[in-house]
């Protein structure tokens, strides 16, 4: 197939074509994992795949204990299935375990302190218990282990990948933790060859087509995983060739077409769930300037990129400022505009569009 067809297969992998499931339970099943370290650009990532919904139904959905938020891989934070955390952070988050020492290192925190951290955390969430990030931090504090500088997300890192404890949705703007076990007291908790499957499907069927280096750039697992978890998902994925490369993808995925203007949040799996983002746009760097990391909302037509876009945020309303990467004619204008609608109906708010 060519990448014009191949996009249009992805764009309905990534649920991008008004073929989601109805609720946000089912939207995280699907995928396995999304990219949720901007909670603000996870939040629309949920809402841009369930049209009508607004962002208080999002939030209220997430407080039902099926979806929550954790570090499962690459040491970046993702919601995942609540009942799936745990393997996912024995299959893949152990990984990251393995550099944590070097790190310690570098913040001046030893094995022992980590580990004290990690009691102390565990006992004032114990019995339900749900703290903000900063009560976190004081019982931390107070039990006598220095927070300061980057020592206090390390910590709180650690213990959620340790398992010990997860995040949960916010109240207000921050953050909240409980105990994983308590959260969610009925994991499922597959066999390794059947978890590496389980991986590997999710990730194609959500991502498809795509090549083996993208599922293992997503999961950080190695090649020899990658394998053997799509050997074991067997003729539920399938092979295709894409302009002469090699990718993979459901084997039962339609092609409803590459779809009309969109407006997407930054951290969304439309972009970092790839590698090569090549089928999407041709200007990477203008998405991520600078190459620092932090990822622009994108507006895209037919699957591409056509410009980034910020917003800004007030009681009476949201102003979205747009930056073309292409020529835009005033049609275009007007379709960028109007696919901003839903992201201000989400929000509830009057829309402002302001392009320079």
């Amino acid at each position: 197939m060519n990448s014009s067809t191949a996009l249009g297969l992805r764009m309905t992998s990534l649920l991008l074509r008004g073929n989601a499931p109805g609720d946000v339970a089912g939207v995280v099943e699907w995928f396995g994992a999304m990219q949720a370290q901007d909670v603000n650009s996870a939040l629309w990532s949920l809402g841009c795949r369930l049209p009508g919904w607004s962002l208080e139904q999002v939030n209220d959905a997430l407080e039902d204990k099926t979806v929550l938020r954790t570090w499962p891989m690459r040491g970046t934070v993702h919601f995942v299935p609540a009942a799936d955390a745990h393997w996912m952070l024995d299959l893949m988050g152990v990984r990251a375990l393995a550099g944590a020492n070097k790190r310690r290192e570098t913040l001046g925190l030893d094995e022992p302190t980590v580990d004290r951290a990690v009691e102390i955390l565990g006992t004032s969430l114990k019995g339900g218990g749900r703290l903000a990030r900063s009560e976190c931090l004081t019982a931390l504090t107070d039990g006598g282990v220095e927070v300061a500088g980057q020592r206090g997300y390390h910590l709180l890192w650690y213990a959620a990948q340790r398992g010990v404890t997860a995040i949960a949705p916010h109240v207000g703007k921050e953050q909240t933790f409980v105990l994983l076990d308590e959260w969610v007291p009925e994991p499922r908790r597959p066999a390794r060859e059947e978890a590496l499957a389980i991986i590997a499907l999710r990730y194609f069927r959500s991502h498809g087509p795509a090549p083996r280096k993208d599922l293992v750039g997503w999961t950080g697992l190695t090649m020899t995983d990658c394998r053997a978890g799509i050997a074991a998902a067997g003729d539920q994925l399938t092979t295709v060739d894409v302009d002469g490369v090699e990718m993979i993808m459901a084997a039962d995925a339609p092609d409803l077409g590459p779809g009309e203007w969109l407006a997407l949040p930054g951290f969304d799996e439309y972009m970092l769930g790839y590698k090569d983002r090549s089928l999407m746009t041709d200007d990477f760097e203008a998405v991520v300037p600078g190459g620092n990391g932090v990822f622009r909302s994108t507006l895209v037509q037919a699957g591409r990129v056509r410009a980034t876009w910020t917003r800004t945020l007030t009681k009476k309303g949201v102003t979205v400022t747009v930056d073309p990467l292409t020529t835009f004619t005033a049609s275009d204008r007007k379709a960028a505009a109007e696919a901003l609608e839903p992201y201000a109906a989400y929000l509830g708010l009057p829309l402002t569009v302001k392009n320079p």
